[in-house]
């Protein structure tokens, strides 16, 4: 119950974090994007534009596609990386069934071969894995078929030891079960009881995938999750702010693209366009024509 709780205090503290986080971001990101459009609206962007243009005039824009996919396809793969984390998390406290179960080795206790452990090499036994490999287990056989050598996963005070059997005792005048000694193949000496088969959740048949464990352990931590959930949310909103720096730069553009026809249409035909200074509406004062005979009278 305590195990739980803890669980659930560390899930809502990285929520917490997490919104705290995704909310600077977003505020940060929105003011950006903000000075970029006054830029783009006070002219001081012009050259850039204009370059862009001409650059980018007569070709089909791909950019903004690829990056939408790339972006797609980023965003995919880290929910799926997010969904096997949690898949693994969930799976390896239960035993193995009809489906494989994902599992990450947390000890060196099979990373070797301990030279003590001769039946090791006399049996060439080498399907050992080293710690935070990703191993996978299948459902045990019958107990009658398990024989000795088999790498098991079996259950102890609550933790899942994943060690080869050494020794199998049949039922006796002391005992009515069936019993299983298992040993690690880098340490010296066996597991101190015996395990019943009831103890027993999968069997290890040499089906691994070296080091991802780490990897899976990271995702499966609080900051972990902080991560993937910032992927997704700098994922989603960083092309929202793009289109809207997009749209500013179109309509700056249509102004210069205007300026430049009204230019050539005023006799000027082909003569080089200045963008610096932008050009803006100046008011000029109104004067009466008896003011203006008056004035050139007094001259």
């Amino acid at each position: 119950m305590e195990r739980n709780s803890y669980k659930l205090y560390v899930f809502i503290l990285c929520l917490i974090v997490f919104a705290i986080l995704t909310l600077t971001f977003v505020v940060m990101l929105c003011y950006i994007t903000r000075l970029l459009v006054k830029l783009i609206r006070d002219g001081s962007q012009d050259k850039t534009i204009v370059k862009r243009y001409k650059k980018e005039r007569g070709k089909k824009k791909k950019t903004g596609r690829v990056e939408r996919w790339v972006g797609g396809v980023f965003c995919a793969l880290s929910l799926f990386l997010f969904g096997f984390a949690l898949y693994v998390r969930v799976c390896e406290d239960k035993a193995s069934n009809a489906l494989p179960v994902f599992r990450v080795v947390y000890s060196d206790s099979m990373s070797r071969k301990n030279e003590r452990n001769t039946y090791l090499f006399e049996n060439g036994l080498n399907n050992q894995f080293q710690k935070y490999d990703l191993i996978i287990t299948r459902a045990l056989p019958p107990e009658t078929e398990l024989r000795v050598y088999d790498v098991v996963v079996y259950e102890l005070d609550g933790k899942r030891i994943i060690h080869r059997i050494i020794g199998i005792e049949e039922p006796n005048e002391y005992h009515t079960e069936r019993l299983f000694f298992l040993q690690g193949d880098a340490v010296d000496g066996r597991d101190k009881a015996p395990v019943a088969y009831s103890q027993m959740r999968g069997v290890y048949r040499g089906e691994k995938i070296p080091f991802v464990g780490s990897f899976i352990l990271f995702l499966q931590s609080p900051v972990g999750y902080i991560c993937i959930l910032g992927v997704l949310v700098v994922t989603v909103a960083t092309p929202l702010l793009e289109k809207k720096v997009e749209k500013e730069e179109r309509k700056r553009l249509q102004v210069l693209l205007s300026a430049r026809a009204e230019k050539t249409e005023n006799g000027r035909w082909g003569a080089p366009i200045v963008f610096y200074p932008v050009f803006y509406p100046v008011e000029i004062p109104f004067v009466h024509p008896n003011d203006r005979e008056r004035d050139e009278k007094n001259e």
